[in-house]
């Protein structure tokens, strides 16, 4: 790989108020590379990669594209430019076909021409590798297809340099498999990446460089094969800190909950149960009902048949306000629409499943709100100016911080976390996996889903493997690992 650098970065600085999102950037990047950017949630990644797009305007800085000086992109600048970012939200019309999202905005005379679209179309999945009809629609992909067709779409266009934001968060192992087979026919083609991600094993797998930013300042940049794991979690937190999951002391062989031939949403006689005290996760590929199985418990998905108890009493939950109300919290996940209200402040959103406990003859007690929502900010280190912020202007794992705090406010007695860390950096993956060993510490339980397998192993006292809607194994603590989970869904798959 040459040392030509294709993009510099020298003194981006942004100010919000309240707040420095970027401060005296200094990077450079080299043709052909992937780069990878990490650090803490509000270190400054999104802030940055929106200066390159277009989307922000740096207030100090310049940034040199092959040798040509920008004070600032804007949009039309940076695609022209041949820079495209693939975010961690995807921007798809669920209505339109492939080929049709993937020519978005071209024209090409006064008529559609669909034979076009689809030939651009053929030739970006070709260039990738990978085979999809140009003429579905996109509402019938899967995650992982929908952020292929969002590849497809920047490379269609003469991408020079391609971001990639949180691309596995969604993905299941397989998923992932295929996006990184994806970038390498990418990287081999010449097309340089910047890449973001909290997954270490992920960063040491595709990067050749990687930058570490900390509140707002490039801190260092590392080839890989001369770095760490311990020594990259260290600048990007900031002092030393293992990936170890904390200890628990509490045992009891009282049941908390028990789910008894549950039968909904897909999923087929399940049953299962959770002491007090205990951790249970729950493995299972994209698709095995892992999620369905939650919200039913919950409330929020109508079940058809079956029993759910907690401690042992059985239960009558026809919405997430009956499940709340019996003592159990869920942490969902899609946080954007099922978590938190984006247009409103963090002290709203923490209180707004407790609403009752913070209000005297129906009125709101604003001294407790904000009161308890302080509490949660302190504890769950959310960066935010105020708790008068509205969650719509905080990073992804800040979010995904204000709905656990929402949850943990509830002072539920079972909490059920879908993908808690998701879009979480290190350092707060282990403040959050240490909030967890304290909540079940005090009696309470959680039920784990997760498709990080290294969080599933590391935090579960047993696990239930789901494939298509139905357990097909129950592995306890010593007979846990990663092996038998995938030999229990593979051999489940194929009976089927």
């Amino acid at each position: 790989m040459g040392q030509e650098i294709i993009l510099s970065l020298q003194g981006m600085t942004k100010r919000y108020p309240g707040v420095v999102a970027n401060h005296d950037i200094c990077l450079d990047i080299r043709k052909g590379e992937v780069h990878t950017l990490v650090g803490e949630n509000g270190a400054g990644k999104s802030t940055l990669i929106k200066c390159l797009s277009g989307a922000v305007i740096p207030d100090e800085g310049k940034i040199i594209w092959k040798g040509q000086e920008y004070s600032a992109m804007n949009p039309r600048l940076s695609r022209d430019l041949g820079i495209r970012i693939v975010y961690q939200e995807l921007c798809l019309v669920d209505s339109l076909t492939v080929a049709e999202n993937i020519c978005l905005g071209e024209k090409k005379g006064n008529v559609v021409d669909y034979h076009y679209y689809n030939e651009v179309a053929k030739a970006a999945f070709e260039r990738m590798g990978v085979s999809l009809d140009p003429e579905k629609y996109v509402g019938d992909l899967t995650t992982a297809q929908q952020q292929l067709v969002e590849i497809a779409k920047a490379i269609s266009r003469g991408v020079e340099l391609l971001i990639l934001d949180e691309p596995t968060a969604p993905l299941t192992v397989e998923e992932i498999e295929g996006l990184f087979k994806v970038m390498s026919k990418l990287k081999a083609d010449g097309v340089t990446m910047i890449y973001i991600s909290h997954r270490m094993d992920e960063i040491f797998r595709v990067s050749d460089r990687i930058t570490v930013l900390r509140d707002g300042e490039s801190v260092k940049t590392l080839n890989m094969a001369d770095t760490s794991r311990s020594e990259l979690i260290s600048y990007m937190v900031g002092r030393q800190l293992t990936e170890n999951f904390p200890e628990r002391t509490f045992q009891s062989a009282e049941k908390m909950l028990e789910v008894e031939h549950v039968y909904g949403m897909g999923d087929c006689d399940v049953s299962l149960y959770v002491k007090k005290g205990e951790i249970v996760g729950l493995a299972g590929l994209l698709g095995a009902g892992r999620t369905e199985l939650a919200r039913m418990i919950y409330g929020a998905d109508p079940m058809q048949k079956g029993v759910v108890k907690l401690e042992g009493k059985k239960l009558c939950i026809k919405s997430p306000a009956d499940g709340i109300a019996a003592g159990i919290g869920l942490i969902p996940e899609d946080r954007k629409h099922q978590g938190v209200l984006l247009s409103f402040g963090i002290d709203w959103n923490t209180s707004i499943s407790c609403v009752k406990k913070l209000s005297r003859f129906g009125i709101m007690m604003f001294d407790q709100i904000a009161e308890v929502a302080q509490k949660y900010v302190n504890k769950l280190r959310i960066a935010a100016p105020s708790i008068k912020v509205k969650v719509e202007s905080l990073s992804g794992g800040n979010q995904q911080k204000v709905v656990l705090a929402k949850t943990l406010a509830t002072e539920s007695k079972l909490l059920i976390f879908d993908e808690p860390t998701r879009g979480i950096d290190v350092g707060a993956k282990q403040e959050i996996y240490q909030l967890m060993a304290d909540v079940v510490n005090e009696g309470k339980s959680i039920l784990l889903i997760s498709s990080d397998m290294e969080e599933l192993l590391g935090m579960s006292d047993r696990i239930y493997v789901l494939a298509e809607g139905r357990i097909v194994g129950c592995l306890e603590k010593e007979e846990i690992s990663q092996i038998k989970i995938m030999s229990l869904i593979s051999e489940a798959m194929e009976r089927s």
